[in-house]
């Protein structure tokens, strides 16, 4: 495939951007080649600006559930834009908005909006410290929440020593509140509250984390960390900026949503973080939970946050189209699931165990294993490199996750499935 104007305008964007890209995954460092510059982008095909045309399975990292352009989210932005791109103020959609979450994931009795995931993490955070009075915060390494200071940081030395950060230009003091323990491990968890349980304000978590490929729970993981914080008085916070709307209509704490979790065990966390898809493309997130807690947020309590751009006409329109259009619609999850499957299913059968394949919905990790003498980088650069040079868009990094849309075609997967075979067949 062509990307003469790509490399061209990445040298260009490399002048004045660092790295050349607003997002550092977007470089392509990890698999080694040129970024693909797009130019436009219609149900679940992208076009870069050499002309070159892929079925995308990056989605915007999520938000596009429904494909790119859906035309009835398309109209009531337009719609929105005639009507002014921001005022400052308080607007109907909003309220609306904030009605359609509540309605959809119960646990979020009263919500407020920001722009970015990061920002409703850093938010629901801030706002536990608040509540609680508390100043510790427990994480799990491999999830991502985003890149504020107390939580851009990696596990110490050792379980109760302090935390590490992950980038330049954060104080020791910012991290030193922030516990890291492995995912899913019950034991590191129960033996850090008994050591810190009271100075814990929240445990923040991705139910299904899905920033170190798709990783779900253990049976009972979850669990734990709802009744660990409920001993000793902290607060859950899940994280589902990725898995809201994208496992269901209630997200990872809905029905069903987790495999082999059953009714009796489904979680129900304090405080949830919402981005992506309730933006339905546009920059929006929310963070909510139960009222007594939402309480404490300006200007009804203490808890200061605020933004000049949060719930704007464009990116409520957006929502409130997209969340309105997957409630309409009984049957999107499956249809949604069954295409995922396809794929997985004809990854495990060309790789023949040399690859570790995980899903749930529409979200799907490969994971490769070290393969004569390739290393596990190496092979998934070679496969980025296969797939792009066929048409077929993914993420360019290992661990980030293949995103599914309801504008995926039958045929679209089952070139997709063609494709991905040849690459096993070729050398695995």
């Amino acid at each position: 495939m062509v990307e003469v104007k790509s490399q061209a305008l990445f040298d260009r964007a490399r002048k004045v951007i660092p790295g050349g890209v607003n997002s550092p995954v977007r470089a392509c460092a990890e698999v080694g080649r040129v970024p693909r510059f797009i130019r436009r982008a219609h149900g679940d095909r992208i076009v870069d600006i050499d002309g070159n045309e892929y079925i995308d399975y990056v989605c915007s990292w999520g938000p596009g559930i429904l494909g790119h352009a859906h035309p009835k989210v398309v109209a009531a932005v337009k719609a929105a834009c005639e009507e002014g791109l921001t005022f400052g103020a308080p607007t109907a959609r909003e309220v609306e908005l904030a009605e359609l979450v509540r309605e959809l994931v119960p646990s979020m009795e009263v919500s407020r909006m920001v722009n970015s995931g990061t920002e409703a993490v850093m938010s629901a955070v801030r706002v536990a410290r608040g509540f609680t009075g508390r100043d510790d915060i427990l994480k799990f390494e491999g999830c991502y929440h985003g890149h504020s200071d107390g939580l851009l940081v990696k596990a110490g030395s050792g379980l109760l020593t302090g935390s590490v950060s992950t980038s330049a230009g954060v104080p020791a003091d910012f991290v030193k509140h922030t516990i890291v323990v492995p995912y899913n491990d019950v034991k590191f968890v129960e033996e850090v509250f008994a050591a810190r349980g009271h100075s814990i304000a929240a445990v923040v978590v991705e139910p299904v984390a899905a920033n170190m490929g798709v990783v779900l729970p253990k049976p009972g993981f979850l669990r734990l960390l709802r009744e660990v914080t409920r001993k000793y008085g902290a607060l859950l916070i899940f994280d589902e900026v990725i898995t809201g709307f994208r496992l269901g209509l209630g997200g990872a704490q809905g029905v069903g949503a987790i495999p082999d979790v059953p009714e009796s065990d489904r979680v129900v966390p304090d405080l949830t973080t919402l981005g992506k898809i309730v933006g339905g493309g546009m920059p929006a997130a929310v963070y909510g939970g139960r009222e007594e807690i939402m309480r404490s947020v300006a200007p009804d309590g203490n808890v200061y946050q605020a933004g000049t751009l949060s719930g704007n006409p464009l990116a409520t329109a957006a929502g409130v189209a997209t969340l309105k259009l997957l409630k309409a619609d009984p049957w999107i999850y499956e249809r949604l699931g069954k295409k995922t499957r396809r794929l997985a299913e004809a990854i495990v059968a060309a790789s023949k165990g040399t690859t570790r394949v995980t899903t749930v919905a529409s979200l799907l990790s490969v994971d490769f294993l070290p393969w004569e003498g390739e290393s596990a980088d190496e092979r998934y650069a070679r496969w980025y490199g296969y797939l792009i040079e066929r048409g077929i868009y993914v993420a360019p990094s290992r661990f980030e996750a293949m995103f599914v849309s309801d504008a995926h075609t039958d045929s679209d997967i089952s070139r997709t499935c063609e494709v991905m075979s040849r690459f096993f067949a070729k050398k695995a």
